[in-house]
């Protein structure tokens, strides 16, 4: 029993991970990401989640249309053990639109997880993982608490934000594009 517990988990890369989709083993529309290896389910996507994500989709795709490409819930290229899957990325523009490669942290000018049931799991493992890698901002809009809790200046080394603050009411903007503001009421509306 205490070779198991002392035994070394088996971490999976991306290219594997898509083998294993090739083969068979997940389909292309199952809700799985890969993090630091290790293949998670996804929390199943409520009304209230996808409402949020297609508002600000909607918001960001029309204010910044050639200025930055939105993409909803698409892999970002981390590591060769880590593709999360956001719920929005505002990257910076590329004539691909990244078709050639998924986008890496480097491309990303704001990234948005909303918060429904996964509140826990995001601030606990992806925003961490995200700071790690130089994510220069993400944006936690929270359903239950009502708050986009902004997240700047990544430390790698640390992984985490070393500036955070929460926004209950009001106008959130990105940085990268502070002329695109987001009223923050409305994202959190059940109508």
């Amino acid at each position: 029993m205490s070779a198991v517990l002392d035994s070394v988990r088996h971490r999976v890369t991306v290219d594997e991970f898509y083998k294993m989709v090739d083969g068979g083993v997940f389909m292309e529309d199952d809700r799985v990401e890969l993090i630091d290896g290790e293949m998670v389910d996804m929390a199943p996507i409520g009304s209230r989640h996808a409402g949020a994500v297609t508002r600000l989709n909607n918001l960001f795709a029309s204010a910044l249309a050639g200025r930055a490409i939105c993409k909803v819930q698409d892999p970002l290229r981390l590591t060769t053990h880590s593709e999360p899957e956001p719920d929005l990325m505002l990257l910076k523009p590329r004539d691909d639109f990244y078709g050639e490669a998924h986008p890496g942290a480097d491309d990303v000018l704001l990234l948005v997880e909303v918060c429904d049931t996964s509140a826990r799991f995001d601030r606990e493992v992806k925003l961490p993982l995200y700071a790690r890698h130089g994510v220069v901002e993400v944006w936690l809009v929270d359903l239950e608490a009502r708050v986009v809790e902004v997240c700047t200046g990544p430390h790698g080394e640390a992984g985490a934000y070393t500036e955070r603050r929460c926004v209950a009411a009001g106008v959130v903007a990105p940085r990268a594009m502070p002329d695109c503001g987001v009223a923050v009421e409305p994202l959190f509306s059940r109508g």
